[in-house]
């Protein structure tokens, strides 16, 4: 791996390093965190998840200096409450993944430690990527398939008091054929307010995140894995009409995919029923 030492990650992965872990490769360096190939000797390799990204270095510099370093432009862009990243909010992460343990369909945590000055936890390394690399590239019935193994995924988080609150493609891996959700990041337990009232908008968000973000129920998830699936299978976003309703789609699944995309969260179905949709809807056109 050839990585500039002058890259802000580099010094994430010395520190990795010297936790006594072999670096393979550099996955990504995102403003909350940074994602390696790694192992420990003579063992397989697996993704290593450290605690420590962009936001970290920008928040660490003087003011002189932070508008010439990477990723200020997305820095400046948020409100502080969404820049103070902190150890708590990974170790939050962290616990709520483990909690997920034994969970179909969801990317377990294998093992946690420390570093000086952030955290890190492992996963199995799943080689044949996200979501992303099969958006109208795929059989249907295989995207489909993997969309409801990612609904069941999702269905046994809210059965445990979880919401996820960021479905998309990206967060979507694939191994061996099978869907696994992953990145509990911005998710929290259904009994305790979290993160700012207001965020957004994004593409795959509800419109209730708007105003109760804090309080996202999993009505939210049913809603961002909606809009994947129509993403999927119509290559565009939704469209709603004046009236907030799409009218234009039809069959048994897209009769399913409209109610799920209900602004009100009371009026979209449950994740089992959008999973049993796409289940039911497996098979190549």
């Amino acid at each position: 791996m050839n990585l500039h030492p002058l890259h802000p990650a580099a010094w994430v992965l010395d520190q990795v390093r010297e936790s006594g872990w072999n670096v393979h490769d550099l996955f990504a360096f995102t403003r909350a965190s940074t994602l390696v190939k790694a192992s420990r000797p003579g063992q397989t390799p697996v993704v290593l998840k450290a605690g420590f990204g962009s936001n970290h270095v920008l928040a660490e510099l003087d003011e002189a200096t932070r508008p010439a370093a990477y990723g200020f432009y997305w820095y400046a862009q948020m409100t502080e409450p969404e820049r103070a990243l902190a150890r708590e909010d990974f170790l939050h992460e962290a616990e709520l993944t483990r909690a997920a343990g034994g969970t179909d369909h969801v990317v377990p945590l294998l093992e946690c430690g420390s570093c000086e000055r952030f955290d890190w936890y492992t996963m199995p390394h799943c080689a044949d990527g996200n979501f992303r690399t099969l958006m109208g590239n795929t059989s249907r019935s295989r995207g489909l398939g993997i969309l409801a193994d990612v609904a069941d995924g999702l269905y046994n988080l809210h059965q445990r008091g979880i919401v996820h609150r960021d479905v998309y493609q990206e967060n979507i891996l694939i191994h061996e054929g099978r869907g696994l959700i992953t990145d509990l990041g911005a998710a929290r337990r259904t009994d305790t307010p979290r993160g700012p009232a207001r965020r957004g908008p994004e593409v795959h968000w509800p419109p209730e995140y708007a105003t109760a973000y804090d309080h996202a129920t999993p009505a939210a998830d049913v809603f961002s894995l909606a809009v994947l699936t129509y993403r999927y299978l119509r290559a565009d976003i939704p469209r709603f009409s004046s009236s907030g309703e799409l009218t234009y789609l039809s069959g048994d699944l897209m009769a399913t995919i409209v109610a799920a995309l209900a602004q009100a969260p009371a009026a979209r179905p449950a994740m089992d029923e959008l999973r049993d949709a796409l289940r039911g809807a497996r098979r190549p056109t």
